[in-house]
């Protein structure tokens, strides 16, 4: 048994009681969403009607899936739902939504900055000192020396 199996198996019943989706929703989503929407959005939850015991079509309708979209990406998602309901419905084999409810908040995960250059030395540094030797404004010259400490110094 492969540690993702375990995980799936620990990880699912909680996020089908909280969200009411499945890692494999999840792990499929960029397949689902396709490359125009697969970086800028995520699924958050399902939200099922309440079950009324008088309902002729045997309890059962459709859910809404509420999805985190970017920005103005977000209305291109609009326009792009029924297919994207149709996909979800294929992925999961019956009519499991109806209806997409976008929200818009940050999808993608921030990068890193990088650390900061170490200062340089011997001529790199006397280099760097004598291009930055007409800058008058401070602001500038620290900005210049960020730069120019970046590019000068030697590739790892």
């Amino acid at each position: 048994m492969q540690i993702a199996e375990v995980a799936n198996g620990i990880i699912d019943p909680v996020l089908a009681r909280r969200a009411g989706i499945s890692t494999s929703l999840l792990g499929s989503w960029d397949e689902i969403a396709g490359e125009d929407f697969a970086d800028c959005s995520r699924p958050e939850k399902i939200s099922w009607p309440r079950q009324n015991a008088s309902d002729e079509a045997g309890g059962y309708q459709p859910g809404v899936l509420t999805v985190a979209c970017e920005g103005a990406r977000a209305l291109f998602l609009t326009h792009a739902q029924g297919e994207l309901i149709a996909r979800i419905n294929a992925f999961f084999g019956f009519p499991a939504v109806r209806q997409i409810r976008i929200i818009q908040k940050p999808v993608s995960v921030a990068a890193k900055h990088r650390a900061r250059p170490q200062p340089l030395k011997g001529d790199a540094a006397r280099r760097l000192d004598g291009m930055m030797e007409g800058i008058e404004s401070d602001a500038l010259k620290r900005a210049v020396a960020r730069l120019g400490t970046a590019v000068l110094q030697k590739k790892r």
